[in-house]
């Protein structure tokens, strides 16, 4: 019985040990680490800029959604909410066409490099109109 007894006292005196030891050593190693949240934070407000900066075209409803505005050349991305298959064709020459198929399918046009303001329409749906801005 004397053994089990001293046997316990110490894993207890062992547990206490171990459990001061990763407290004291715990709280330096949080302030170790503490720059490296810093420095991956930065990281999503470059990523979040880059997201703001993007234009986007929101096909829902058989329409458009407003006029974007976009620098020349930009990427744009084309979402197509609605069941049936869009395009986004520019109304004079050649300026950019592409199809976007439906249910939430994607395209990307590339805008022209030529400031202006650009109206597009859908080739199969002819009442679907939009513009866009090169600036």
């Amino acid at each position: 019985m004397k053994i089990g007894k001293v046997r316990a006292a110490f894993l207890v005196a062992l547990v206490l040990a171990g459990t001061a030891g990763c407290a004291s050593g715990g709280g330096s190693t949080a302030t170790t680490s503490a720059p490296a949240p810093t420095s991956t934070a930065s990281m999503p407000v470059e990523s979040s800029s880059a997201v703001a900066s993007a234009a986007a075209i929101t096909v829902k409803d058989f329409a458009y959604g407003d006029p974007i505005t976009v620098s020349p050349g930009a990427t744009v991305m084309v979402t197509n909410m609605d069941t049936a298959e869009h395009t986004v064709t520019a109304d004079q020459g050649s300026a950019f066409d592409v199809e976007v198929k439906g249910s939430g399918g994607t395209a990307t046009l590339t805008a022209p490099s030529k400031p202006g303001t650009y109206a597009f329409h859908c080739t199969y749906h002819p009442n679907m109109h939009g513009t866009l801005t090169v600036k």
